[in-house]
């Protein structure tokens, strides 16, 4: 069987979409998915998304009669989600058979001090409504206008980091927020014991953040370990680690679909396979929550 044919014909939610992992991501998807399937694409940047909405419609693909809708969409407001579940649910078709969330969007925040210099509620809390809020609230908003039904697929995907599960000093605000989503969706596992949720962790990709990264960083180790990963071109392409995400999500495809209680869930995670020097982990494991 196919990849496109396991994936079914898919509603498909991606967000920070225009550039980087996430464009990866659509992109690949897109030649993956059947006709009659939809990508509804959501960023803030109208130009970058516009431009790749032309692009992928061009395609053989887009002419084979896949569709992508666009939505720029502030996700850290309200009526940023409001306008991707309007979107989505004008784009469903009852004879799709796949309902899929990505959630990519993500900042790094101010790398440039420790945690000891947030003193500004309202900055902390900007942070966290657009990295933690956006992606439990989008979720939750996805899983109640698409419930679960005979021959529905629903898969959701978070966009996660090492930095969920180390510490990195003056990435306070980074790994607090990819901790915390890490484990909402370890919770929505157990509570939807239909569902399908993975943690895909895309390793250190060469984009702009990790530009941010190299420049902004407070602690000079951590900031010397990201220039010398450059430098030795240790950064992974945003296409090379999608290639592998769609390998997970086409074998996970042809696995057991379902899980009668938490005890039978599928455990599989995909982490990076480094970090400093002073703090090597390297590990390649895979869990589907």
């Amino acid at each position: 069987m196919s990849p496109a044919a396991d994936l079914g014909r898919v509603l498909c939610i991606i967000t920070g979409a225009s550039r980087g992992f996430g464009r990866a991501v659509a992109q690949d998807l897109y030649r993956l998915v059947q006709p009659g399937s939809v990508l509804v694409l959501a960023a803030r940047s109208g130009v970058d998304l516009l431009a790749f909405q032309a692009e992928l419609t061009e395609s053989e693909a887009g002419r084979a009669g896949l569709k992508v809708e666009v939505v720029v969409a502030d996700i850290g407001k309200v009526e940023g989600l409001e306008n991707i579940m309007r979107t989505s649910r004008e784009a469903f078709c009852e004879d799709m058979d796949h309902i899929m969330l990505i959630n990519n969007a993500a900042s790094l925040g101010d790398v440039s001090k420790y945690v000891k210099g947030f003193t500004d509620m309202a900055e902390v809390d900007s942070y966290l409504s657009l990295n933690v809020s956006s992606a439990m609230c989008l979720t939750a908003k996805v899983l109640q206008a698409f419930p679960q039904r005979p021959g529905l697929r629903r898969s959701i995907i978070n966009v996660t980091s090492l930095c969920a599960l180390q510490p990195f000093r003056s990435w306070g605000l980074y790994c607090t927020a990819k901790a915390a989503r890490e484990m909402m969706f370890k919770v929505l596992a157990e509570e939807e014991p239909d569902l399908r949720v993975l943690s895909y962790s895309p390793g250190p990709l060469d984009t702009e953040m990790q530009v941010e990264a190299r420049t902004k960083t407070a602690d000079p180790s951590i900031k010397k370990t990201f220039s010398n990963m450059f430098a030795q071109g240790q950064l992974l392409t945003c296409e090379m680690s999608s290639a592998k995400l769609m390998k997970l999500m086409w074998k996970r495809s042809n696995l057991q679909t379902s899980c009668s209680s938490s005890s039978d869930l599928n455990v599989l995670h995909d982490q990076e396979s480094w970090f400093l020097e002073n703090h090597k982990r390297f590990c390649s494991s895979k869990r589907w929550l």
